[in-house]
């Protein structure tokens, strides 16, 4: 046999390259940053845009190795970001208000506005009397989940709406039996998130015209909604992490307005139960309703408007006693935001 020199060089160099591609492959898998992340429920339609940018690589690209997990309401991910536990979450910005006022020290923010409009309302049926006119709730009797973040407006509502409740009953219920009831009549009309209680209301066989949604965003309730919260501590000692963990969301928000129907198969890969038309009209009922609004439109998503957001704060000060009443930038801030070229959505 003849030896081949330029060959076994060949062989030599190929393998060189194919041991440097390697280390360089190992060398990016270590750099990656290990984000944990909270949603505030469980893997359905509104959850499209995190389910995207995991599908589609996007925290990867940014350097981040991310864990998203769900969560059993939009108050959790509060307490979890607060115990450390998780470095970031999706979760209702006037409970972390209400949070922080209790808990001065806990160092949490907003850094990315994802509700515009907040989903809270009360859902009730019109077989049970429940109408659009506010003054068919009296002398009802409501399911009201604890942790629930519509019901934890409920005291703004009946503020701005002078209501007297004394006639009204609040049953305390767990979040797997709330629709149910409704659905079977043991209840009134519940608190929810509009897409929520909506869709799974229609999805138990109650017809759509008996159904009824009360938004309290429609009612006098000037709230902000869900937002993406960090840690203090993520924010100060990995703060690009937080900005590329910003600008992949933003590409998965843009990917799912883009596309909402393939947006929702990578929340299907990660719920086994859950329908694609059923999840697919809940997303869209966010986006038109909760996310892309004339506001978000013209002024690009993920930011907040300073003068709308204080009155908010004296909105949640009607019912909720400060012990020092905080400013729009002590809860958010719009440091971690891409740029606004980029943020624009239509």
């Amino acid at each position: 046999m003849v030896f081949d020199g330029s060959a076994g060089a060949g062989w030599w160099i190929r393998g060189v390259v194919a041991g440097a591609a390697m280390l360089l492959g190992s060398v990016a898998a270590q750099a990656q940053t290990p984000v944990r992340f909270t949603l505030d429920w469980r893997w359905e339609g509104p959850a499209a845009p995190f389910a995207v940018a995991l599908e589609k690589g996007y925290f990867k690209e940014e350097g981040l190795d991310v864990t998203i997990d769900p969560a059993a309401g939009s108050r959790e991910p509060i307490s979890r970001v607060a115990s450390g536990t998780y470095d970031a979450g999706f979760g209702d910005i006037n409970s972390l208000v209400r949070f922080r006022d209790e808990n001065p020290d806990s160092g949490i923010k907003a850094v990315m506005m994802m509700y515009d409009r907040p989903p809270f309302a009360i859902i009730g049926r019109k077989s049970r009397g429940i109408t659009k006119d506010i003054s068919s709730l009296q002398g009802r009797t409501f399911g009201a989940p604890a942790a629930d973040g519509a019901y934890a407006q409920w005291p703004i509502f009946k503020s701005v709406n002078n209501i007297d409740d004394s006639s009204m009953k609040f049953e305390n219920v767990g979040f797997p039996v709330r629709e149910p009831m409704l659905a079977q009549g043991e209840v009134d009309a519940v608190f929810g998130f509009a897409m929520s209680s909506y869709i799974n209301l229609k999805s138990r066989g109650v017809p759509a015209d008996d159904i009824v949604v009360l938004p309290m965003s429609e009612y006098g309730v000037d709230l902000y909604g869900n937002a993406v919260i960090v840690s203090e501590k993520f924010a100060k000692e990995k703060p690009e992490a937080v900005k590329g963990l910003l600008r992949a969301i933003m590409k998965g928000v843009q990917d799912t307005i883009k596309d909402p129907a393939a947006a929702v198969e990578a929340v299907l890969k990660r719920n086994d139960v859950a329908k694609k038309d059923v999840e697919l009209e809940r997303l869209k009922m966010v986006l038109d309703q909760n996310m892309i609004t004339p506001w978000v439109k013209e002024n690009g998503f993920g930011g907040i408007d300073k003068e709308r957001f204080a009155k908010s704060l004296d909105q949640i000060g009607l019912t909720f006693n400060y012990k020092q009443k905080p400013k729009a930038e002590d809860i958010f801030t719009d440091e971690f935001l891409p740029p606004a070229d980029q943020r624009k959505v239509n």
